[in-house]
């Protein structure tokens, strides 16, 4: 799975309807993640969490993060890529533990990071059920 840095993205060319479709049935499911920053608002989706929006108000940014997730979901089906399942369709009952060195575990974290990911959970598994 890839994802796409668009910010506020705004459709300047028609996808087909079943790509459309699809997209926002995927879409209207992510939950988004809003920061508030000296008056500004910033959003990225939880299950796509390098795709971004801004708004000058919560709702214009939720507005905004969902185009640019459903510009970035479209995309990977047009692509023949697996979007991420919404969170919530993913329960997650099922615990793998793995020993690393220290310094492992320091260049996970700052490539976690770097990627926009808060935990090094949701990386190592994102990155590796992307690959097919």
């Amino acid at each position: 799975m890839k994802t796409a840095k668009i910010k506020n993205a705004s459709m300047d060319r028609p996808f087909n309807k079943e790509v459309k479709d699809l997209a926002h049935e995927i879409v209207d499911n992510y939950q988004i993640i809003l920061d508030n920053e000296d008056g500004e608002f910033y959003g990225r989706g939880l299950e796509m969490p390098n795709v971004y929006g801004e708004g000058k108000t919560a709702n214009a940014c939720v507005k905004n993060t969902r185009e640019a997730l459903f510009a970035a979901v479209a995309t990977m089906i047009e692509m023949n890529e697996t979007p991420p399942l919404p969170a919530h369709d993913n329960a997650r009952t099922e615990q793998v533990n793995i020993r690393l060195s220290l310094i492992e575990k320091d260049v996970l974290k700052a490539l976690a990071k770097s990627h926009g990911f808060r935990g090094l959970g949701d990386f190592i598994r994102t990155r590796a059920l992307a690959i097919k």
